[in-house]
């Protein structure tokens, strides 16, 4: 699992077994921050394209639960970004 490290990381035993660890350690750490970096940016996109239309993302989202829709923060994001006449249709259903 060290195939790739530079130095004593490489072909030294006890030095190996230690770096191929804390790059575990860091895998799976870093699984469970890409989670939360997503919603992050998922939130930003949503923000942005709300306030393109006059609300807030916390006015659109409590909007949205009690209009009943039913869409979650990655396809919201996608629709701001990608597809603006989609979201502003959502945004349209919200007011």
């Amino acid at each position: 699992m060290a195939k790739g490290y530079y130095g004593a990381r490489k072909n030294v035993w006890t030095v190996a077994k230690n770096a191929v660890e804390k790059g575990l350690q860091y895998a799976y750490v870093g699984r469970k921050l890409k989670k939360r970096q997503f919603r992050s940016l998922w939130i930003q996109r949503i923000n942005a394209g709300s306030r393109q239309h006059g609300m807030s993302y916390s006015q659109f989202m409590g909007k949205c639960n009690k209009a009943g829709i039913e869409l979650n923060r990655k396809v919201l994001a996608d629709l701001a970004l990608n597809h603006p006449e989609a979201f502003k249709a959502v945004v349209d259903q919200v007011k």
